[in-house]
């Protein structure tokens, strides 16, 4: 299954949605997909979404994908690369109104060049990552979140 989030942003991530259904109807994307799509306009045809999920419907959701496609935003990735999916992640742009800014273009290449994800810097490149993503490797990603708790820890004790 292909897990889709767009975050909880107040931005839509149209772009995004709309490209998924066509890929579904061009059947490049032939595999389940449901979609977290946020205040995105435009409405899936060809897959099942919802707007917003609660934590555990995501943890659901998330668990149950062998790819996720995402907004760049950094909780979202990281939440797929520790349950070691394949992500393709996009980053919203402020020339489409996805955000205030493109901040998310240099999150992007940050994932990029530690091989943790495949990027897709403009929409018409996310058929050529779909077709690609399963044939490539990727890095393990290894939290440092257990490493900062022992170094608090000595330093607080």
């Amino acid at each position: 299954m292909i897990f889709i989030t767009v975050g909880s942003q107040k931005f839509q991530f149209d772009r995004l949605i709309k490209a998924i259904d066509e890929l579904i109807e061009k059947k490049i994307i032939t595999e389940k997909v449901f979609a977290q799509i946020g205040v995105s306009n435009y409405k899936p045809r060809n897959y099942e979404y919802k707007e917003f999920l609660t934590q555990d419907e995501f943890k659901r959701y998330l668990s149950d994908s062998d790819l996720v496609i995402t907004h760049a935003g950094t909780g979202a990735i990281i939440s797929a690369l520790k349950q070691e999916k394949k992500v393709i992640a996009i980053p919203r742009l402020s020339k489409y109104g996805e955000h205030v800014d493109d901040h998310q273009m240099q999150l992007i290449e940050e994932f990029k060049e530690l091989n943790f994800i495949e990027p897709v810097y403009e929409i018409d490149e996310l058929e050529s990552a779909i077709k690609n993503v399963n044939n490539k490797n990727y890095n393990k990603y290894i939290s440092n979140t257990k490493n900062i708790i022992e170094s608090i820890e000595r330093f607080i004790g």
